[in-house]
């Protein structure tokens, strides 16, 4: 339950959740250097209760950091040594064993502007009798041509338990405000148990609504949106698929949105726990529930999810719509020696929210200089920092928040210490409009408010 609430807190405040998702672990490299692309971790389910274990895949691709010129096709080694004691691999076609537990594997070429290629997809199962809590590293490298690769590995243990999953949901685009959208994802169990009920948390952002608030999940409203408890009643045995559908409605003011959503097997601990200190109020429409589960007896206590690391997915929705970000500026006076305040407010006139949910990336960068016979004094370290490229005088820049709601604003407040009066010294301030990260060009219709000045003494 811990890694449900970690996610939830972690959307709550926007920080950057793609990188919530658990996928791969690259080891590091050298520019040039090729490096292994593989999951951090498996667990193989036990037997099931007919007597069977599922299978787990394991994708591995080889990538490099620079991504010109050509590299020739080479060879990904893998050695499953210490998990030969409780797994059974297959290989794949393009592997040729050189014993029981080690393998060379051949690969194509990364053409000029190709950074990853596809290395192995292999199959492991859970021998009988494999004791759960077993556990070993699968170890990979690579070579093509001169480049060698850094070690990488997967961690690879036995458990029993249902193993909840959702399917990736495509990210959608260009959706109309007023709209209404659905996301559509495949919730799973690929483990060895029942999962009995499911506790189901989705998060949608300011810009999306729930065109529904269903009778069996609670609600909280937050600083970026809107997200749910659910609790689902249908039992999930071994090998069922159902299809989890959320419809959203696309507001006047949602630009870039997100949606989130996690799901494990329920228990009354993980539901207090996902609930936290907050406040949450039940729906009142008709309850979400999955097509009925066959079979299965139900379990005396619940059983904790074997693998999480596809418990939980995120959906990008972008709407087409625009944003007018605006700059005001200040005037302040004062005597040689004096330290005075200046301010420089970064307004969104709507008629969007702006919001970087995925990368994190500020609404807007704002860049000044001092005026004329005046020192910046010391400025926020969080939002604010000097150009290291030793400009004269120096530039600084910064950073509102990562979210601005529409008709909101966020202030800079500026020390200037004034070590010689200039009558009317003024500079300006101006939003970098091409930050790749988050692009105030693409948004903003009226690129032409968002400079203002500073003056002094005038």
């Amino acid at each position: 339950m811990r890694h449900l609430q970690r996610l939830l807190g972690a959307a709550v405040a926007c920080g950057a959740l793609a990188a919530a998702a658990a996928g791969t672990g690259p080891a590091h490299a050298l520019d040039n250097e090729l490096w292994i692309s593989a999951p951090y971790e498996t667990v193989l389910p036990g037997a099931d209760a007919g007597g069977s274990a599922p299978e787990r895949r394991l994708d591995v691709a080889v990538s490099r950091d620079v991504a010109d010129g050509r590299v020739p096709a080479g060879q990904l080694t893998v050695d499953v040594s210490e998990i030969a004691g409780f797994a059974r691999v297959s290989w794949p076609a393009n592997c040729a064993p050189e014993s029981e537990t080690r393998a060379v594997c051949a690969f194509p070429e990364m053409p000029a502007g190709t950074d990853s290629v596809p290395a192995a997809t292999f199959k492991l199962r859970a021998l009988p009798g494999a004791d759960v809590g077993s556990s070993g590293q699968v170890r990979y490298s690579a070579t093509a041509g001169d480049l060698t690769s850094h070690a990488g590995q997967t961690r690879v243990g036995v458990g029993n338990g249902p193993d909840l999953g959702l399917s990736e949901a495509p990210h959608q685009r260009d959706l109309r405000p007023g709209t209404v959208t659905s996301v559509r994802a495949t919730l799973s169990n690929t483990g060895n148990r029942t999962a009995e009920r499911t506790l189901l948390w989705i998060n949608a952002s300011y810009g999306l609504r729930f065109t529904e608030r269903h009778a069996n999940c609670e609600y909280r409203e937050h600083d970026t949106g809107t997200g749910a408890l659910c609790v689902l009643d249908e039992a999930v045995a071994p090998g069922q698929r159902f299809a989890l559908d959320t419809e959203l409605g696309v507001g006047r003011k949602a630009l870039y949105e997100r949606f989130d959503h996690s799901v494990q097997p329920y228990s009354d601990e993980a539901l207090a726990e996902a609930r936290g200190e907050w406040t949450w109020t039940r729906g009142t429409g008709a309850e979400l529930d999955l097509r009925p589960a066959a079979g299965g007896a139900r379990a005396s206590a619940p059983e904790p999810d074997i693998d999480p690391q596809d418990n939980y997915g995120t959906v990008i929705l972008d709407a087409r719509n625009t944003a007018d970000l605006e700059l005001t500026g200040s005037r302040v006076r004062g005597a040689a020696g004096d330290t005075v305040t200046a301010k420089i407010t970064v307004h969104n006139r709507g008629p969007a929210w702006v919001a970087s949910l995925g990368v994190g990336a500020a609404v807007a960068t704002v860049r000044f200089q001092a005026p004329e016979g005046t020192t910046v004094g010391p400025l926020p370290e969080d939002r604010c920092r000097p150009a290291e490229d030793g400009t004269s005088p120096t530039t600084y820049y910064c950073r509102t928040p990562i979210h601005l709601h529409d008709k909101a604003s966020y202030t800079f407040e500026i020390p200037l210490r004034i070590d010689r009066v200039v009558r009317g010294a003024r500079t300006t301030a101006a939003t970098l409009n091409d930050d790749p990260e988050l692009s105030i060009r693409k948004f903003d219709p009226n690129l032409r408010n968002n400079r203002t000045e500073i003056v002094v003494n005038r």
